[in-house]
Protein backbone atom coordinates (compact mmCIF):
# COMPACT_ATOMS: atom_id res chain seq x y z
CA UNK A 1 0.00 0.00 0.00
CA UNK A 2 0.86 3.75 -0.55
CA UNK A 3 0.70 6.24 2.30
CA UNK A 4 0.39 10.19 1.12
CA UNK A 5 1.09 12.49 4.23
CA UNK A 6 0.84 16.03 4.72
CA UNK A 7 2.92 16.78 7.16
CA UNK A 8 4.26 20.51 9.14
CA UNK A 9 7.03 18.95 10.42
CA UNK A 10 10.16 19.68 7.90
CA UNK A 11 13.16 18.51 10.21
CA UNK A 12 14.06 15.68 8.40
CA UNK A 13 14.85 18.17 5.33
CA UNK A 14 16.48 20.01 7.65
CA UNK A 15 19.53 17.72 9.20
CA UNK A 16 18.20 16.79 12.06
CA UNK A 17 17.25 12.79 13.49
CA UNK A 18 14.30 13.82 15.58
CA UNK A 19 11.15 11.83 16.41
CA UNK A 20 9.39 11.95 12.94
CA UNK A 21 12.82 10.64 11.78
CA UNK A 22 12.79 7.24 13.75
CA UNK A 23 9.12 7.35 13.56
CA UNK A 24 9.34 6.85 9.11
CA UNK A 25 12.26 4.38 9.97
CA UNK A 26 9.43 2.29 11.43
CA UNK A 27 6.62 3.49 9.15
CA UNK A 28 7.98 2.74 6.22
CA UNK A 29 8.03 -1.18 6.87
CA UNK A 30 4.20 -1.32 6.46
CA UNK A 31 4.07 0.69 3.43
CA UNK A 32 5.40 0.42 0.01
CA UNK A 33 5.88 4.33 -0.48
CA UNK A 34 5.40 7.31 1.74
CA UNK A 35 4.65 10.60 0.11
CA UNK A 36 4.85 13.59 2.29
CA UNK A 37 4.15 17.01 1.65
CA UNK A 38 5.13 19.88 3.60
CA UNK A 39 5.96 23.68 4.13
CA UNK A 40 8.37 25.40 2.11
CA UNK A 41 12.37 24.64 3.33
CA UNK A 42 14.99 27.36 2.64
CA UNK A 43 18.00 25.33 2.35
CA UNK A 44 17.42 21.35 2.27
CA UNK A 45 20.21 19.79 4.41
CA UNK A 46 21.34 15.78 4.54
CA UNK A 47 20.34 13.98 7.79
CA UNK A 48 23.49 12.74 8.72
CA UNK A 49 23.58 8.53 8.25
CA UNK A 50 26.47 7.59 10.67
CA UNK A 51 24.97 4.06 11.77
CA UNK A 52 25.33 1.70 9.43
CA UNK A 53 21.76 0.45 10.24
CA UNK A 54 20.31 3.48 8.34
CA UNK A 55 19.97 1.78 5.48
CA UNK A 56 16.57 0.92 3.01
CA UNK A 57 13.87 -0.61 5.38
CA UNK A 58 10.89 -0.93 3.62
CA UNK A 59 9.05 1.34 1.07
CA UNK A 60 10.81 4.57 -0.10
CA UNK A 61 9.73 8.01 1.75
CA UNK A 62 9.90 11.10 -0.59
CA UNK A 63 9.39 14.55 0.53
CA UNK A 64 8.04 17.20 -1.33
CA UNK A 65 8.32 20.65 0.17
CA UNK A 66 6.53 23.57 -1.37
CA UNK A 67 7.97 25.93 -3.42
CA UNK A 68 6.75 29.29 -1.91
CA UNK A 69 6.01 30.71 1.44
CA UNK A 70 3.04 29.42 3.94
CA UNK A 71 0.79 31.19 1.76
CA UNK A 72 0.58 28.71 -1.24
CA UNK A 73 0.64 25.36 1.14
CA UNK A 74 -3.59 24.64 0.77
CA UNK A 75 -2.74 25.27 -3.30
CA UNK A 76 0.56 23.09 -3.24
CA UNK A 77 -0.90 20.56 -1.52
CA UNK A 78 -4.07 20.11 -4.21
CA UNK A 79 -1.47 20.55 -7.28
CA UNK A 80 1.39 18.17 -5.89
CA UNK A 81 -0.92 15.51 -4.50
CA UNK A 82 -3.15 15.45 -7.44
CA UNK A 83 0.23 14.80 -9.66
CA UNK A 84 1.43 12.18 -6.61
CA UNK A 85 -2.06 10.76 -6.76
CA UNK A 86 -2.11 10.36 -10.93
CA UNK A 87 0.78 8.45 -10.23
CA UNK A 88 1.21 6.50 -7.50
CA UNK A 89 -2.93 5.71 -6.76
CA UNK A 90 -2.06 6.61 -2.94
CA UNK A 91 -4.14 4.14 -1.17
CA UNK A 92 -4.97 6.11 2.15
CA UNK A 93 -3.78 9.66 3.11
CA UNK A 94 -2.97 11.12 6.49
CA UNK A 95 -3.30 14.95 7.57
CA UNK A 96 -1.34 16.93 10.37
CA UNK A 97 -4.00 19.31 11.10
CA UNK A 98 -3.14 22.45 13.14
CA UNK A 99 -3.33 26.33 12.77
CA UNK A 100 -3.54 28.29 10.12
CA UNK A 101 -4.90 25.10 8.85
CA UNK A 102 -3.59 24.74 5.52
CA UNK A 103 -3.18 21.47 5.21
CA UNK A 104 -6.76 20.94 6.35
CA UNK A 105 -7.89 22.57 3.70
CA UNK A 106 -5.29 21.53 0.76
CA UNK A 107 -6.38 17.84 1.98
CA UNK A 108 -9.94 18.62 2.03
CA UNK A 109 -9.68 19.95 -2.41
CA UNK A 110 -7.42 16.99 -3.12
CA UNK A 111 -9.76 14.47 -1.87
CA UNK A 112 -12.68 16.00 -3.31
CA UNK A 113 -10.28 15.77 -6.97
CA UNK A 114 -8.92 12.36 -5.71
CA UNK A 115 -11.35 10.31 -3.89
CA UNK A 116 -8.58 9.31 -1.82
CA UNK A 117 -10.13 8.73 1.95
CA UNK A 118 -8.20 10.59 4.60
CA UNK A 119 -7.70 10.76 8.35
CA UNK A 120 -7.16 14.18 10.01
CA UNK A 121 -4.78 13.99 12.63
CA UNK A 122 -5.27 16.31 15.71
CA UNK A 123 -1.76 15.63 18.31
CA UNK A 124 -2.79 18.88 20.39
CA UNK A 125 -5.13 21.99 20.73
CA UNK A 126 -3.30 24.99 20.71
CA UNK A 127 -3.79 27.03 24.08
CA UNK A 128 -5.19 24.21 25.97
CA UNK A 129 -5.54 23.86 28.64
CA UNK A 130 -3.79 27.25 28.99
CA UNK A 131 -2.83 29.48 26.58
CA UNK A 132 1.01 30.79 27.07
CA UNK A 133 0.01 33.90 24.48
CA UNK A 134 -1.70 35.99 22.48
CA UNK A 135 -1.08 33.92 19.42
CA UNK A 136 -1.88 30.52 21.29
CA UNK A 137 -5.12 32.72 22.52
CA UNK A 138 -6.06 33.07 18.44
CA UNK A 139 -5.07 29.20 18.11
CA UNK A 140 -7.49 27.91 20.69
CA UNK A 141 -10.27 29.98 19.20
CA UNK A 142 -9.47 29.14 15.87
CA UNK A 143 -9.11 25.68 16.55
CA UNK A 144 -12.91 26.15 18.10
CA UNK A 145 -13.84 27.44 14.73
CA UNK A 146 -12.08 25.36 12.24
CA UNK A 147 -11.37 21.82 13.93
CA UNK A 148 -14.88 20.59 14.08
CA UNK A 149 -15.54 21.46 10.43
CA UNK A 150 -12.55 19.87 9.35
CA UNK A 151 -13.80 16.58 11.09
CA UNK A 152 -16.51 16.44 9.92
CA UNK A 153 -14.83 16.24 5.90
CA UNK A 154 -12.32 13.74 7.15
CA UNK A 155 -12.96 10.10 6.72
CA UNK A 156 -11.87 9.70 10.25
CA UNK A 157 -10.05 11.60 12.69
CA UNK A 158 -7.04 10.90 14.77
CA UNK A 159 -6.08 11.92 18.08
CA UNK A 160 -3.31 10.74 20.27
CA UNK A 161 -5.00 11.41 24.20
CA UNK A 162 -8.44 11.25 25.84
CA UNK A 163 -8.14 15.18 26.39
CA UNK A 164 -8.47 15.96 22.81
CA UNK A 165 -10.97 13.55 21.89
CA UNK A 166 -12.88 14.52 25.04
CA UNK A 167 -12.76 18.59 23.58
CA UNK A 168 -13.45 17.90 19.95
CA UNK A 169 -17.07 15.56 21.11
CA UNK A 170 -17.94 19.13 23.29
CA UNK A 171 -17.52 20.54 20.22
CA UNK A 172 -19.71 18.38 18.18
CA UNK A 173 -17.49 16.66 16.50
CA UNK A 174 -19.07 12.80 16.51
CA UNK A 175 -17.89 10.48 18.93
CA UNK A 176 -17.60 7.63 15.99
CA UNK A 177 -15.85 9.42 14.30
CA UNK A 178 -12.52 10.17 16.16
CA UNK A 179 -10.24 7.30 17.36
CA UNK A 180 -7.34 7.42 19.79
CA UNK A 181 -4.12 6.14 18.49
CA UNK A 182 -0.98 7.52 20.52
CA UNK A 183 1.72 8.92 18.84
CA UNK A 184 4.25 8.09 21.72
CA UNK A 185 6.84 5.86 20.17
CA UNK A 186 9.20 4.74 23.21
CA UNK A 187 12.32 2.73 22.04
CA UNK A 188 12.79 0.14 24.82
CA UNK A 189 16.63 -0.68 23.63
CA UNK A 190 17.79 2.71 23.95
CA UNK A 191 15.88 3.61 26.87
CA UNK A 192 16.96 0.83 29.01
CA UNK A 193 20.83 0.57 28.20
CA UNK A 194 22.79 -0.61 31.41
CA UNK A 195 25.32 1.82 30.59
CA UNK A 196 24.45 5.27 32.28
CA UNK A 197 26.38 8.52 32.28
CA UNK A 198 27.84 9.93 35.44
CA UNK A 199 25.33 12.59 37.48
CA UNK A 200 26.42 15.98 36.48
CA UNK A 201 22.88 17.94 37.07
CA UNK A 202 19.95 17.74 39.47
CA UNK A 203 17.37 19.12 37.16
CA UNK A 204 16.65 18.00 33.04
CA UNK A 205 14.32 19.61 30.77
CA UNK A 206 14.08 18.49 27.00
CA UNK A 207 12.18 20.01 24.29
CA UNK A 208 11.16 22.93 21.45
CA UNK A 209 11.77 26.30 23.38
CA UNK A 210 8.83 28.01 22.98
CA UNK A 211 6.32 29.98 24.94
CA UNK A 212 3.98 27.44 26.28
CA UNK A 213 6.76 24.68 27.66
CA UNK A 214 7.09 27.83 30.61
CA UNK A 215 10.97 27.16 30.93
CA UNK A 216 11.20 30.60 31.99
CA UNK A 217 8.67 29.73 35.28
CA UNK A 218 11.08 26.12 35.86
CA UNK A 219 14.55 28.79 36.03
CA UNK A 220 12.89 31.15 38.49
CA UNK A 221 12.33 28.21 40.81
CA UNK A 222 15.69 26.93 40.42
CA UNK A 223 17.46 29.53 40.99
CA UNK A 224 16.04 29.96 44.32
CA UNK A 225 17.60 26.75 45.12
CA UNK A 226 21.14 26.85 46.22
CA UNK A 227 23.50 24.89 43.88
CA UNK A 228 20.63 23.67 41.97
CA UNK A 229 21.91 22.42 37.84
CA UNK A 230 20.00 22.51 35.25
CA UNK A 231 20.67 21.42 32.00
CA UNK A 232 18.34 22.54 29.40
CA UNK A 233 18.36 20.06 25.91
CA UNK A 234 16.57 21.79 22.71
CA UNK A 235 16.07 25.02 20.52
CA UNK A 236 13.42 27.29 19.66
CA UNK A 237 12.86 30.89 19.84
CA UNK A 238 12.68 30.98 23.45
CA UNK A 239 16.42 30.33 23.99
CA UNK A 240 18.00 33.62 23.93
CA UNK A 241 15.36 35.11 26.56
CA UNK A 242 15.81 31.92 28.74
CA UNK A 243 19.76 32.29 28.91
CA UNK A 244 19.45 35.98 29.33
CA UNK A 245 17.11 35.39 32.31
CA UNK A 246 18.74 32.74 33.25
CA UNK A 247 22.65 35.25 33.37
CA UNK A 248 20.35 38.07 35.26
CA UNK A 249 19.23 35.68 37.88
CA UNK A 250 23.05 34.98 38.74
CA UNK A 251 22.68 31.57 37.26
CA UNK A 252 25.37 31.75 34.38
CA UNK A 253 27.33 29.01 36.09
CA UNK A 254 24.08 26.52 37.13
CA UNK A 255 22.28 26.73 33.32
CA UNK A 256 23.79 24.65 30.47
CA UNK A 257 21.76 25.13 27.23
CA UNK A 258 22.80 22.29 25.05
CA UNK A 259 20.62 23.03 22.36
CA UNK A 260 19.67 20.66 19.54
CA UNK A 261 21.16 17.05 19.59
CA UNK A 262 21.33 14.95 16.27
CA UNK A 263 20.13 11.74 17.57
CA UNK A 264 17.57 10.30 20.19
CA UNK A 265 20.61 8.69 21.79
CA UNK A 266 22.28 11.82 22.54
CA UNK A 267 19.09 12.95 23.52
CA UNK A 268 18.61 10.67 26.07
CA UNK A 269 22.73 10.29 27.23
CA UNK A 270 22.09 13.93 28.11
CA UNK A 271 18.46 13.74 30.02
CA UNK A 272 20.20 10.64 32.26
CA UNK A 273 22.80 13.12 33.31
CA UNK A 274 20.28 14.68 35.75
CA UNK A 275 18.96 13.54 39.36
CA UNK A 276 14.92 14.28 37.96
CA UNK A 277 13.51 15.56 34.57
CA UNK A 278 10.61 18.37 35.08
CA UNK A 279 8.29 19.62 32.00
CA UNK A 280 6.14 21.98 33.57
CA UNK A 281 3.97 22.74 29.87
CA UNK A 282 0.71 24.98 29.76
CA UNK A 283 -0.42 22.70 26.92
CA UNK A 284 0.98 19.62 25.35
CA UNK A 285 -0.35 16.91 23.41
CA UNK A 286 2.64 14.63 25.61
CA UNK A 287 5.02 15.85 26.13
CA UNK A 288 7.13 13.11 24.10
CA UNK A 289 10.08 13.83 26.64
CA UNK A 290 8.93 13.06 29.51
CA UNK A 291 7.84 9.85 28.87
CA UNK A 292 11.01 9.15 27.46
CA UNK A 293 12.64 9.91 30.53
CA UNK A 294 10.08 8.12 32.19
CA UNK A 295 10.96 4.94 30.20
CA UNK A 296 14.71 5.32 30.96
CA UNK A 297 14.08 5.24 34.89
CA UNK A 298 13.77 9.00 35.81
CA UNK A 299 11.45 10.24 38.67
CA UNK A 300 9.45 12.72 36.46
CA UNK A 301 7.68 16.17 37.81
CA UNK A 302 4.87 17.40 35.22
CA UNK A 303 2.21 19.59 34.92
CA UNK A 304 -1.26 17.68 34.29
CA UNK A 305 -1.62 18.48 30.69
CA UNK A 306 -1.82 16.56 27.42
CA UNK A 307 -1.49 12.31 28.35
CA UNK A 308 -0.02 13.27 31.84
CA UNK A 309 -3.32 12.40 33.43
CA UNK A 310 -3.57 9.25 32.08
CA UNK A 311 -0.14 7.44 32.77
CA UNK A 312 0.55 9.66 35.89
CA UNK A 313 -0.28 8.00 39.17
CA UNK A 314 0.42 11.22 41.95
CA UNK A 315 3.18 10.40 43.84
CA UNK A 316 3.87 6.76 42.75
CA UNK A 317 5.29 6.91 38.62
CA UNK A 318 5.49 11.05 38.82
CA UNK A 319 4.55 14.05 40.70
CA UNK A 320 2.49 16.59 39.31
CA UNK A 321 3.29 20.05 39.85
CA UNK A 322 0.43 23.43 38.54
CA UNK A 323 3.22 24.79 36.84
CA UNK A 324 3.93 27.95 39.54
CA UNK A 325 7.26 28.86 40.45
CA UNK A 326 6.56 28.26 43.99
CA UNK A 327 5.15 24.65 43.24
CA UNK A 328 7.86 23.85 41.31
CA UNK A 329 10.35 24.70 44.04
CA UNK A 330 9.03 22.70 46.63
CA UNK A 331 8.61 19.71 44.57
CA UNK A 332 12.36 19.87 43.04
CA UNK A 333 13.30 20.22 46.13
CA UNK A 334 11.51 17.28 47.92
CA UNK A 335 12.77 14.92 45.25
CA UNK A 336 16.19 15.94 45.79
CA UNK A 337 16.26 15.60 49.58
CA UNK A 338 14.69 11.95 49.31
CA UNK A 339 16.84 9.94 47.18
CA UNK A 340 14.37 6.61 47.80
CA UNK A 341 11.55 8.59 46.47
CA UNK A 342 13.78 9.14 43.47
CA UNK A 343 14.68 5.62 42.99
CA UNK A 344 10.64 4.34 43.79
CA UNK A 345 9.37 7.03 41.64
CA UNK A 346 11.55 5.75 38.46
CA UNK A 347 11.31 1.85 39.22
CA UNK A 348 7.28 2.79 38.72
CA UNK A 349 8.21 5.32 35.71
CA UNK A 350 9.59 2.78 33.85
CA UNK A 351 6.98 0.54 33.31
CA UNK A 352 5.74 2.88 30.95
CA UNK A 353 7.36 1.31 28.23
CA UNK A 354 4.96 -1.75 28.26
CA UNK A 355 2.11 0.77 27.25
CA UNK A 356 3.92 3.06 24.32
CA UNK A 357 6.06 -0.01 22.87
CA UNK A 358 7.31 1.94 19.17
CA UNK A 359 6.95 -1.24 17.33
CA UNK A 360 3.68 -2.32 18.61
CA UNK A 361 2.17 1.26 18.29
CA UNK A 362 3.27 2.59 15.14
CA UNK A 363 2.10 -1.03 13.29
CA UNK A 364 -1.21 0.07 15.49
CA UNK A 365 -1.05 3.62 13.85
CA UNK A 366 -0.26 1.95 10.12
CA UNK A 367 -2.95 -0.32 10.35
CA UNK A 368 -5.37 2.32 11.34
CA UNK A 369 -4.79 4.21 8.33
CA UNK A 370 -4.55 0.95 5.72
CA UNK A 371 -8.20 0.23 7.82
CA UNK A 372 -10.18 3.49 5.71
CA UNK A 373 -12.21 3.12 2.99
CA UNK A 374 -10.17 2.27 -0.80
CA UNK A 375 -10.12 5.38 -2.74
CA UNK A 376 -12.87 5.74 -5.49
CA UNK A 377 -10.32 5.95 -8.92
CA UNK A 378 -12.38 7.78 -11.60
Amino acid sequence: MKLLMISGDRSILQGKRGAFWYTLQELRKHFDRIDIICPHVSEVVPVPADHPSDGPKGGEVHFHPCPHGLWYQARWILVRGCALFAQYHHDTMTVHEYPPFFNGWGAHRLHRATGIPYALEVHHIVGMPEASSYAEYIGRWLSRLVLPRHAKRATQVRVVNATVRDQLIRWGVSAEKIRIVPSFYLDRALLTKDVRPPISYDVSFCGRLVPNKQLAALIEAIADIPEVRLLVIGDGPERTRCEALAAKLGMGHRATFLGWLTSAEAVVAAVLTARMFVMNSASEGGPRSALEAMGAGMPVIVTPVGVMPEVIQDGVNGLFTDGSKGDLRRKIMHLLQDEALRDRLGGEARKILDRFNRETLIREYAEFLKSLPSPVVS
